[in-house]
């Protein structure tokens, strides 16, 4: 299912493949200078691209024992372009009752397997 938004130099957001995996893995990294991927990391579900380019992805992760999202961007990202991405990210997580984003076990699983996988 594809959810498109046009914003500011014709951004839009997708949901997240496992096919988009390594290029959101690169950004991860990339962000926090690292080597391999944490529980940070989370179970993207929701990305922003500039034509076929990846600038930015919502992660459900959890905070302080509850389910969250996290947005990571590289620099490319204007903080208009990130503020209506996190606007959205937070109305597509309304509207999803799948387990992950429902069931904080089911989400801790999902991202050790995420994390063991990568």
């Amino acid at each position: 299912m594809e959810m498109e938004y046009k914003l500011q130099q014709k951004s839009h957001f997708i949901e997240v493949y496992i096919s988009d995996i390594p290029e959101l893995k690169k950004i991860f990294l990339e962000t926090f200078n690292l080597e391999t991927v944490n529980e940070n990391f989370g179970i993207p579900f929701l990305l922003m691209k500039k034509g076929n380019y990846v600038t930015a992805f919502a992660s459900l992760i959890i905070a302080e024992n509850k389910i969250d999202f996290i947005i990571y961007g590289n620099t490319d990202v204007t903080k208009k372009d990130m503020g209506i991405f996190f606007k959205n990210a937070e109305k597509y997580i309304k509207q999803n009752n799948s387990g992950n984003f429902r069931d904080i076990e089911k989400l801790r699983n999902s991202i050790d397997r995420m994390v063991n996988w990568l």
